[in-house]
């Protein structure tokens, strides 16, 4: 992905990573609304980087057949209860962003991602400030992990890493 694709992207992408986010760790839920919106920006902004020459329209098909290919997956997963339905759906509408992507960097910033997630929502429920700000916010109790945010800052810092490392 060129700087100018991500950087085009990251100001649609950022407030619906944060919505996902934020939404997984009060709810434990991923709304469908947002798993569509991302999929409109792919659609829209994507189709319109493909218009102005700046994303080439294989590529951007690439894309979606990659969304498809994970949402088949992520059915599977989700069926075999691995992963939960919202997560599933929002890893397929997050997987054309990646196309054309290195898949170890993709997969190491992801387990960076999970990783940091994990540690730090472990930490900020364990301080009863945090706990007093945010009481209703079902992650902090629920025994499964709001998948969400790691997912969502992989796609984000996958778009930085585009702008920033080229």
């Amino acid at each position: 992905m060129t700087p100018t694709v991500a950087l085009t992207l990251l100001p649609f992408v950022l407030p619906i990573a944060v919505w996902v986010a934020w939404s997984d760790m009060k709810f434990m839920k991923i709304p469908n609304k947002a798993v569509l919106a991302l999929a409109a920006v792919y659609l829209v902004v994507g189709g319109g980087l493909v218009a102005f020459g700046a994303l080439g329209l294989k590529t951007w098909g690439w894309g979606w057949a990659l969304g498809a290919i994970v949402l088949g997956v992520g059915f599977v997963v989700t069926i075999l209860k691995m992963v939960g339905a919202g997560d599933a759906k929002f890893a397929a509408a997050m997987a054309p962003f990646f196309v054309g992507g290195d898949l170890r960097f993709v997969l190491l910033l992801f387990s960076a991602c999970l990783i940091a997630a994990f540690v730090g929502h472990r930490a900020m429920r364990a301080l009863p400030a945090v706990r007093r700000m945010t009481p209703d916010w079902e992650s902090w109790t629920h025994a499964k992990f709001p998948m969400g945010l790691a997912l969502s800052a992989t796609l984000v810092f996958y778009l930085f890493a585009a702008i920033l490392l080229h």
